[in-house]
């Protein structure tokens, strides 16, 4: 076991014991096997390769991956996170931890761990007990800026106007790689910043960026089709920092029901893999699905309700027998009752069926104000379209 004793404690943290690297390497080769519901993780591999699997160069050059999933109705998302969680250190490098965060009502249960996902206890745990959302999103982590520690594991969370909102990124973006302490200032309104990093990774700054923008700018809760606006404005404001090195994927979610996935994809330096984002929508009628990353397929028409409706985000296709569509560059699209909203026009049938921004703290004005709402917020495209529909 010499060799795969050196490797684990080259990925464990300084002053793990040798000991302590077996006694984990052991645990994770029995529990994987009861996680999974099936053959180990490990498939059968010793200690060593699987260690040596973790640590080999990257095929993807993906420094992240990223899952997302919105739904009509709640749903488990055992089946994605199955072979998603594998590629956190078995069929992909991505081992410096994982996280997941999922909404219960206003409220979020979220889970995160530094350890690789496909050996971690705790997304063990989450495979095999089938909690159900509306919207989730979960993160493999390979570190390229930050300490593989607890505080920069994905998903970030905080509360705004009584609201709780979710992040988690892929991608390299110069303007956050800033000197520590410092977080750069995004947006036409300027103000105080009431959100900073708890973390050192580029992601959690431009989550707080973001955040600290929509505070300032909003005195009042935004319509969906202006936040989905002004979210177009500020992603634009960081890409055209600049253009040619930037590369921003990310998931953000604003409550119970809505997701904004973006995508500004592109290759790191040295490599020709892309980074970008796909998505599909699982509806009616419904067929059988397959992972990639393991023997493992589902017939969702034997699961899945008639007016059950999923779409489902990744940085790469989870599965192979479903067609998956890939982000346009620059593309932002909000998902609601797992339909892709793909411009703020779009978003107004959210709104109106009563999937905005909800809280009892910061409140919205009334329904009839809408229009008002476009006309404050935003000059001339969206409240003429708005206008002309007779809205």
């Amino acid at each position: 076991l010499s060799t795969g004793t050196y490797i684990l404690r080259t990925h464990l943290a300084p002053g793990t014991n040798t000991m302590k690297a077996f006694l984990l390497l052991s645990f994770s080769q029995f529990y994987g096997s009861y996680a999974f519901g099936g053959p180990s993780v490990l498939q059968g591999s010793d200690s060593s390769s699987f260690l040596k699997h973790e640590y080999r160069p990257s095929r993807t050059a993906l420094e992240c991956q990223l899952l997302g999933m919105n739904c009509a109705t709640p749903t488990d998302f055992t089946f994605s996170w199955k072979g998603f969680a594998r590629r956190g250190g078995e069929t992909d490098v991505h081992c410096h931890g994982w996280g997941i965060t999922f909404y219960e009502g206003r409220g979020i249960r979220a889970f995160h761990d530094p350890s690789p996902a496909c050996s971690s206890p705790i997304a063990a745990l989450v495979s095999t007990y089938p909690m159900r959302t509306y919207n989730m999103m979960a993160h493999i982590r390979y570190a390229t800026q930050g300490a593989v520690c607890l505080e920069n594991v994905h998903p970030f969370s905080r509360e705004m106007w009584g609201i709780q909102f979710s992040f988690c990124h892929n991608g390299d973006v110069p303007l956050f790689k800033c000197a520590k302490g410092e977080l750069p200032w995004i947006g036409e309104v300027k103000g105080d910043k009431a959100y900073y990093p708890v973390g050192d990774t580029d992601s959690e700054k431009i989550f707080c960026a973001i955040l600290n923008s929509l505070k300032v700018k909003f005195s009042t809760l935004p319509s969906l089709p202006v936040l989905h606006e002004y979210l177009r404005e500020l992603l634009q404001e960081i890409v055209e920092s600049d253009e040619e090195a930037t590369i921003l994927n990310f998931l953000l979610s604003c409550g119970q029901y809505v997701q904004f996935a973006y995508s500004w994809p592109g290759s790191r330096p040295g490599s020709n893999v892309w980074n970008g984002l796909h998505y599909v929508v699982r509806e009616p009628p419904f067929k059988r699905a397959a992972l990639c990353d393991c023997d493992y397929e589902v017939d969702f028409s034997e699961l899945a309700g008639d007016k059950s409706r999923v779409a489902v985000i990744a940085t790469k296709p989870l599965t192979l027998n479903e067609e998956w569509i890939e982000f346009d560059r620059g593309q932002l699209i909000m998902f609601d009752d797992g339909i892709p909203h793909l411009s703020p026009e779009h978003s107004l049938d959210s709104e109106l069926s009563g999937h905005g921004l909800d809280s009892d703290y910061h409140p919205m004005q009334p329904p009839l104000a809408l229009e008002e709402d476009m006309r404050r917020y935003k000059k001339g495209r969206i409240s003429q379209t708005f206008t002309a529909e007779g809205i």
